[in-house]
């Protein structure tokens, strides 16, 4: 039972120490946790981000799973290419879990990085768009994919110190993928 850990820990410092980590909490749960940067890819390459990215999707291919941190990154939402993975492995009908370490609505975090004015259509951003406000974590594609192909979204109830190393609501996901994949083993 293979699952793929999607998200924007391979962009840490520590990036290959956090997927250890969540390699061996997959582990200890009877899992095999597919982590992107186990990917050998020649990052010097004329085509490196092209063999990433047909890396990442041979593993969410090969995966019975995908379990996405969707913990916002460089913004109010998550992140953009963990999203894409999310998207192609609900595409794919494959059981889908995610997480985020802040436990902030959308639209809450929205505030934290623009002006937000009420108009008539709801919260307005600094550049006069309308911020989608029902009281989701995130943008409702997300979240009801999660909802309809394998579980609500995953957040604690307060924002941990360290949002990228604390791995309670990521080991939940795990134990919940364990769960559904092996009652779905024959």
């Amino acid at each position: 039972m293979q699952v793929y850990l999607a998200g924007p820990d391979v962009f840490l410092p520590d990036a290959l120490l956090v997927g250890r980590r969540k390699v061996d909490i997959c582990a200890a749960h009877g899992l095999t946790g597919l982590y992107p940067l186990d990917n050998v890819i020649d990052l010097s390459a004329a085509d490196a981000s092209l063999a990433i990215f047909k890396a990442n999707e041979a593993m969410i291919d090969a995966a019975d799973a995908i379990i996405a941190n969707l913990t916002p990154f460089r913004g109010a939402g998550a992140d953009p290419g963990t999203v894409y993975e999310l998207g192609y492995a609900a595409g794919r009908r494959k059981l889908c879990l995610g997480y985020s370490n802040d436990p902030v609505d959308y639209a809450g975090r929205v505030r934290r990085f623009s002006a937000v004015t009420t108009g008539e259509s709801g919260l307005i951003d600094a550049d006069g768009l309308t911020v989608e406000d029902f009281g989701l974590s995130d943008n409702l594609m997300l979240i009801h994919a999660l909802d309809l192909y394998g579980a609500p979204l995953v957040t604690p109830r307060e924002r941990p110190a360290d949002i990228w190393h604390d791995f309670a609501a990521f080991e939940t996901c795990v134990r919940l993928a364990a769960e559904r994949l092996s009652a779905n083993r024959p």
